[in-house]
């Protein structure tokens, strides 16, 4: 049985999607009882509700359970501990193989998030646990937040340089990466085991670029729009993300502006024994869904 953790975010529910349709048996540890539905309905076999820093939760998560997908929740302030504590919890039941869900460039240490799951990759060094680290790039789902922005209004905005430029990954791939890793790890001989991949699926490209490209599938101008950091923040304010996040995604923000973050497709290549998806073929794909939506 796997077990993922933070299995009610987009990352989780989208690898446990990719997982069940293959028939396999997941746990799910989630955050909140109002989000068991959401897992089970994915096809969740069994599901732990409790917050990660709890020790006696971890305990209980990782019982039967042969290998761990790990995502932290987003921007958390306690990655470190929670991440320390699940690896030497799951090195005294001896888990087969423990998969960390880290971030694209972990040792930049100006993004405090990242340097934080750089400091989880070194407890797995040390741990004795059969371990594979994904590190993915910025979601393309990401720009799905502005959707309604960029179809009424025309406008795909961005708290940095609309010229930053980033690479950028399908979660979709992502999840079949993750899917073919646990799946290939759960096999005698698990030749993911030590292996650190960079889950990258287009070059560097700029916001602009990325306007251009909405225009063009959608049909109507769409332009890039660098917003103030003030007005984000002020705009974000309604979610009651916490002063740490708040910070964190600031300096997030900063480093993009000055000097983007970029990657390489080729891993991601190999992982999925073929090409990456490409953005334009990520909005051709949105596009196509919001219609069969509206039908």
């Amino acid at each position: 049985m796997f077990l993922i953790t933070g299995a009610a975010g987009k990352t989780g529910k989208a690898i446990l999607r990719k997982l069940t349709e293959k028939g396999q048996l997941i746990k799910a540890l989630v955050f909140r009882f109002d989000q068991v539905s959401e897992v089970e309905v994915l096809g969740a076999k069994e599901v732990i509700v409790g917050d990660m820093r709890n020790l006696e939760i971890v305990r209980r998560a990782l019982q039967g359970v042969d290998s761990i997908y790990h995502i932290c929740p987003n921007v958390h302030p306690d990655e470190i501990t929670i991440g320390q504590s699940l690896i030497d919890a799951a090195a005294k039941v001896g888990i087969e193989h423990f998969v960390y869900h880290s971030v694209l460039h972990p040792q930049i240490e100006a993004m405090p998030h990242h340097w934080k799951k750089m400091r989880v990759e070194e407890f797995l060094f040390e741990s004795g646990l059969p371990y594979t680290i994904l590190q993915p790039a910025i979601y393309m789902q990401n720009i799905l937040v502005n959707w309604e922005n960029i179809i009424m209004l025309g406008q795909y905005t961005v708290p940095y340089s609309v010229e930053s430029r980033l690479s950028m990954v399908d979660l979709e791939d992502v999840a079949r990466a993750a899917r073919t890793i646990l799946m290939d790890g759960s096999d005698e001989g698990n030749h993911h085991a030590g292996a650190t991949y960079e889950l990258v699926g287009t070059p560097a490209i700029s916001q602009t670029e990325i306007a251009a490209l909405l225009s063009e599938h959608l049909n109507c101008p769409v332009f890039a729009e660098s917003v103030s950091i003030d007005y984000w923040i002020r705009n974000i304010r309604p979610s009651n993300m916490g002063d740490y996040q708040t910070d964190t995604l600031v300096k997030m923000f900063d480093y993009y502006n000055k000097y983007g973050l970029s990657g390489n497709s080729n891993v991601l290549s190999y992982l999925l024994n073929g090409p990456t998806t490409k953005f334009d073929a990520f909005v051709k794909r949105v596009i196509n869904d919001k219609l069969r939506y509206v039908q």
